[in-house]
């Protein structure tokens, strides 16, 4: 997964940078759009990004890491509070420790 914050350079973000981590086979990558006030949100499926809809009163959900949540409102106006508290809930969810047991090495 990538993460972008953006002003200035979201052409490049959303045009050069994009089909370059699709070439290199980043699963997900997240663009903040701080002047548009706006969160792209895009899942690699069959060799393109799709725009990963931004579900309005739930938190947005990672498709490649479970537990990842994100408030998009929340974010748009800088309230890391309700921000965190999301992500706290998302990773204490049974997928999260499912997918963090299945990162562990195997004795």
């Amino acid at each position: 997964m990538a993460a972008e914050v953006t002003s200035s350079s979201v052409s490049y973000d959303l045009g050069d940078k994009l089909q370059a981590f699709r070439r290199n086979g980043v699963r997900e990558y997240l663009v903040w759009r701080v002047l548009d006030r706006e969160i792209d949100w895009f899942v690699l499926r069959e060799g393109r990004y799709d725009r990963l809809p931004l579900p309005e009163g739930r938190p947005a959900k990672s498709e490649t890491f479970p537990g990842l949540w994100l408030d998009v409102p929340a974010m748009l106006r800088g309230d890391l509070a309700a921000v965190l508290a999301v992500l706290q809930e998302g990773v204490t969810t049974a997928e999260h420790r499912a997918f963090v047991e299945s990162l562990r090495p195997r004795s």
